[in-house]
């Protein structure tokens, strides 16, 4: 009963208005408005990560832990706010209204940060030799709120741009099922189009021609982007919010403890509730999942203690003490996956330190390459060239090659991708170690503050951490996706996020930690002050290394055993598999 009238509360409340003729539209006239909102939104985002390490060092006179922590933390909440996102998206606004204001809170925030680097005033002064003037509080202040509305702008974005255009295309049928295969391909385009112009001309016209021009050309993209999405209105499919899985999850966890005391079994003489799916279930191609006895604790939310329980209609009166089996089954798939999912946070942490230490190795490097002078922030792009290339070889090579020599597809297993890929992960921390290593030696033995060692000598500490994301994450990001019903997708991007932030937030905790004892105890601390020269930076990436060992045996001995459990997945004709995996790579990207 408190299902179907919180359904229809939803329905009055949130329900679009049908003028423009009565609404429903939607197909391919809608998706070019989409397509280009995200195009320019993607090319603004990407060139402002891209080359965030770079600004903050080169302008902002940041030490290497203030611009690790700034970094870490700003890319932990942007993906973070990602789930609060979902939860308005799917309960109040719902996915076009989160899309706009998202997309505003994005363009503020690129506005203010176009004004850091247009007005002097609002950063410290430039370095004189040695001397480098650190940041005032009011002028961090400024900057934080500029990142602040971004990661805000990102939480609004993120998990509703795919999902909304998916929204325009009937996949009850077999041409809407074409054309959303069609619509991922297009979206991939797109991002891949905006990306590159973000990495490559964007970056390098930060870098080596002004700041101020660099990061307004992001700006007016956001501008843009909000114009092409209003644009499209009158085009585009509205759904009604539908309420969100989260909160189910917030509710059987509520009933569980509540009745911690009750017994399980038939010799309680307790039922367990389990009635039909709602109208709005329906709709949202809920389905019905079989009862398992793994995590019987939760079990204990469904258990009818009494018959004052159920209204008249057998429906649950108070859906914060008693739960439907539905909702139970729904958030043990969720538990299940978190052995593995922690196997994920330790391959992004491995990822982080290319994003942020690795960039610093990049500024302190020889960037002449003949006559051209190569942005820091290009190396950012080796890692893309290199994921691209495996996915290539993978699809087009690798697999139609062993079809022809066995007679059938074989692909890697789930296990074998996430183990490569955390060897991939060590590579890249081990070679990152020697690589800065030699390179401090070089100039100290200089006496420089750039090493005479060229750039170039980064790439394969990239290349490895690319191939890292093309094993681990993507196979990490397919796992959540296979193992969760279709109603429960937007959970599994979700979840995907927060594992990039908490990896984010670990990263800046490390950076923290072992700068403070290495400082205290250490002949020279380890990392930290702006100039790498003066740390021991090759020992920081060799304690990460170990930890991506620890990784490794905790994965094969223990967290692959939950990889093919009950993986929903297993239960999909194998002509769906390829749609999942690609699928899958669209929400990671």
């Amino acid at each position: 009963m408190e299902n179907e009238i919180h359904s229809t509360l939803v329905d009055q409340n949130s329900r679009s208005p049908p003028p423009d003729s009565q609404r429903p539209k939607g197909g391919w006239r809608s998706i070019k408005y989409i397509l280009g909102n995200e195009t320019f939104e993607k090319l603004a985002s990407m060139s402002l990560i891209a080359n965030m390490t770079v600004y903050l060092r080169t302008k902002y006179n940041m030490d290497g832990i203030l611009l690790v922590n700034v970094v870490s933390i700003w890319g932990g909440s942007s993906s973070l706010t990602a789930i609060p996102g979902a939860l308005l998206s799917d309960t109040y606004l719902g996915r076009f209204r989160t899309l706009l204001y998202g997309s505003i809170a994005s363009f503020l925030g690129m506005g203010i940060m176009t004004l850091t680097a247009s007005i002097p005033k609002l950063r410290p002064p430039d370095c004189t030799g040695a001397q480098c003037p650190q940041p005032e509080g009011w002028q961090l202040s400024i900057l934080y709120a500029g990142l602040a509305l971004l990661a805000i702008g990102s939480g609004g974005i993120r998990p509703c741009n795919i999902a909304f255009g998916a929204d325009q295309f009937d996949t009850t049928t077999p041409k809407g099922k074409s054309q959303l295969e069609s619509f991922f391909n297009w979206w991939y385009f797109s991002f891949t189009v905006a990306l590159v112009v973000a990495l490559t001309a964007v970056v390098y016209i930060q870098t080596n021609v002004s700041w101020i021009l660099g990061f307004a050309i992001p700006t007016g993209c956001f501008f843009l982007s909000i114009v092409v999405f209003l644009i499209g209105y009158h085009t585009y499919i509205i759904k009604n919010p539908q309420g969100s899985v989260f909160v189910d999850m917030a509710k059987v966890i509520t009933a569980s403890c509540r009745k911690r005391k009750v017994t399980l079994g038939q010799a309680s003489g307790n039922s367990l509730y389990d009635p039909p799916l709602t109208q709005s279930e329906t709709e949202s191609q809920t389905t019905k999942l079989p009862h398992t006895n793994r995590f019987r604790c939760l079990d204990k939310a469904a258990v009818i203690v009494d018959s004052s329980e159920l209204d008249d209609y057998g429906r649950a009166k108070n859906g914060w003490s008693l739960c439907s089996l539905l909702q139970v089954e729904q958030l043990k798939l969720l538990v299940a996956m978190f052995p593995v999912w922690i196997t994920g946070i330790f391959c992004f942490l491995a990822m982080d330190q290319q994003n942020t230490i690795g960039m610093l190795q990049a500024i302190q490097t020889n960037k002449r390459f003949g006559s051209f002078n190569v942005p820091p922030g290009w190396m950012g792009l080796i890692s893309m060239l290199t994921l691209s290339t495996w996915i290539f070889f993978y699809e087009r090579v690798f697999v139609p090659l062993s079809q022809k020599m066995t007679g059938k597809k074989i692909r890697l297993t789930m296990r074998q991708r996430i183990t490569i890929g955390i060897l991939m992960a060590i590579l890249s921390l081990l070679v990152a170690g020697f690589v800065e290593r030699k390179r401090r030696l070089s100039a100290l033995q200089h006496g420089s503050f750039e090493s005479p060692i060229s750039i170039l000598v980064l790439v394969p500490q990239f290349s490895f951490s690319g191939l890292t994301e093309g094993f681990a994450a993507v196979a990490v990001m397919e796992l959540l996706t296979t193992q969760l019903p279709e109603s429960m997708r937007t959970v599994s991007g979700a979840v995907f996020f927060l594992s990039l932030s908490i990896s984010s937030y670990i990263n800046s905790a490390l950076v923290n930690i072992i700068h403070g004892l290495t400082k205290k105890y250490a002949k020279a601390p380890w990392l930290g002050g702006t100039d790498l020269n003066k740390d021991t930076l090759d020992y920081f990436y060799f304690t990460i290394a170990a930890l991506e060992v620890v990784n490794l045996l905790y994965f094969n001995f223990f967290a692959c055993r939950f990889v093919s459990s009950n993986a929903i997945g297993k239960k999909e004709s194998q002509s769906e598999e390829k749609s999942q995996n690609k699928e899958s790579a669209y929400q990671h990207a």
